[in-house]
């Protein structure tokens, strides 16, 4: 919708409610609450909250006990304006005015707990309508419905669509696709595909929201073949796709480790005239990066620039680490440095990926640049930093360097994981430096750690070289507990 048409619609809102105010307040004093009630309502419809409230106060400052038409208005303008909290507390106050609640006002006190994230409220509410002889209605059980999915709460979900034929509620496509979101965001995604095929036998058509939902529900589960699948279900079943099914079969795809599937699909969306957004290309540029794919991976950079699409820090951390994967460090830290540029700030993914890319690439000093950088940068250096810039020294043979980055790390209170006490290991068994391999290997308990086999090998191997194995041995026996055995 063009911008002048929404502006047109917004300002004819803003007149509605204020001439409906100003109406309100000119003929009140006949003591009628309908044109205040026709008030509270144009408030609602356009967001005017406070206004509502004003006018529900008018009604009580009269003497007069609002009405629950009043009431239920008043409640709707607050569910509207995303004001749960202001709304039950209206809906309480009528309670204890002794106005009784109709289905539009638990209709509306359900749904502003619902888009309030407050599930357990709305289900309350949902559970008291009996008791004020109130019957649910399709609106309502949706409502419990898509506040369950909110709260991720699956189960209490599929009991509310299993209770509405015994209701006689008609289920709909939103019960059921509320149903199936709640299945997916609770990684059901088996219960998920029941639904779906379920809709049919309700006489219930599955819209794009049922099968996109259903589609991410196989994408979390890693089940990318089931994914497509329904992707290539939906045009039979007329259902669209749009730039989410696509967004949740790349997805699946990259999770997969189909790479060439997630870039066929992402040529797809171009095909149909879908615009791929950054999250098309960062799953796409994902799966590329998992294979060390780097070149199509900056061709992805590349192609976001041409469409329109701004790359986020997600892509270049991607294609960073595609070219790490690749061994092209210099294209790396060429990436690392464009970030700025493109007002995207780089973090400690960023920095990581980029160390590491040194790292394999034999570039200690470039790694240990980096790493002196990022304080600067207000990035603070973390364990995956610390361990490439380590495995750097290591494998450059600089074992004083390694130890003092390590060193380094304890004291910026990042705590050492294995992998950065074995590259630490290795560095002082290239050096020869057995003694420091075993205060080291030592240390691991210590930390909470269990030396691997990595661990173990290059702590003999240091004192193998140095023709001492009886220390090797005794450094193993203390590390896992036990008095070494001679023999």
């Amino acid at each position: 919708m063009p911008v002048s048409v929404l502006e047109a619609a917004s300002s004819n809102r803003s007149r509605d409610w204020q001439l409906a105010v100003h109406r309100a307040q000119q003929g009140f004093g006949s003591g009628s609450q309908i044109a205040l009630c026709k008030a509270i309502v144009a408030c609602g419809r356009a967001t005017e909250w406070q206004a509502a409230l004003e006018m529900l106060s008018i009604i009580s400052a009269s003497r007069s006990v609002p009405d629950v038409y009043s009431f239920s208005a008043a409640i709707t303008a607050c569910e509207r304006s995303l004001k749960w909290q202001i709304a039950i507390g209206l809906f309480a106050h009528m309670v204890s005015v002794q106005t009784l609640p109709n289905v539009v006002s638990y209709n509306a006190g359900i749904s502003a707990c619902e888009k309030g994230g407050e599930w357990q409220i709305a289900l309350l509410l949902f559970s008291q309508m009996p008791t004020d002889d109130v019957v649910p209605s399709e609106i309502s059980y949706n409502a419990s419905i898509s506040a369950c999915e909110k709260g991720s709460v699956w189960q209490m979900a599929l009991k509310l669509l299993s209770q509405m034929p015994a209701a006689r509620v008609v289920s709909s496509e939103i019960s059921f696709n509320a149903s199936i979101s709640a299945c997916e965001k609770g990684r059901h995604w088996q219960m998920a595909l029941f639904l779906l095929s379920q809709m049919p036998v309700a006489s219930v058509l599955p819209d794009r929201i049922s099968f996109n939902a259903s589609i991410s529900a196989c994408e979390k589960a890693g089940h990318w073949r089931m994914a497509l699948h329904l992707l290539s279900q939906m045009p039979l079943a007329r259902a669209v796709p749009d730039e989410i099914s696509f967004n949740a079969g790349i997805s699946a795809c990259e999770k997969g480790g189909e790479w060439q599937t997630a870039l066929f699909l992402l040529s797809k969306m171009f095909a149909v005239s879908v615009v791929p957004g950054v999250i098309s290309f960062n799953a796409s540029i994902s799966a590329c990066e998992d294979i060390g794919g780097w070149q199509m991976a900056l061709h992805l950079l590349l192609q976001m620039a041409e469409v329109n699409v701004v790359p986020s820090g997600i892509s270049y951390n991607s294609v960073i680490s595609a070219c790490e994967k690749g061994g092209e460090w210099e294209m790396a830290l060429s990436l690392l440095s464009q970030m700025p540029a493109s007002s995207v700030v780089p973090n400690e993914i960023s920095y990581s990926a980029s160390i590491s890319a040194c790292e394999k690439g034999g570039e200690w000093q470039a790694a240990l640049h980096l790493l002196s950088q990022m304080p600067k940068a207000t990035v603070i250096p973390n364990q995956i930093s610390y361990s490439a810039g380590i495995s750097a020294c290591e494998a450059a043979g600089e074992w004083r360097t390694a130890i003092e980055l390590f060193s380094e790390m304890q004291n910026a209170k990042v705590a050492p994981d294995v992998i950065s006490f074995n590259a630490s290991i290795s560095a002082c068994k290239t050096a020869g430096e057995w003694q420091v391999a075993l205060q080291l290997f030592s240390e691991l308990p210590k930390a909470g750690l269990v030396p691997n086999s990595i661990s173990c090998s290059s702590v003999i191997s240091a004192c193998e070289t140095c023709d001492v194995w009886g220390f090797a041995w005794a450094g193993l026996g203390c590390s896992f507990g036990r008095s070494p055995k001679h023999g």
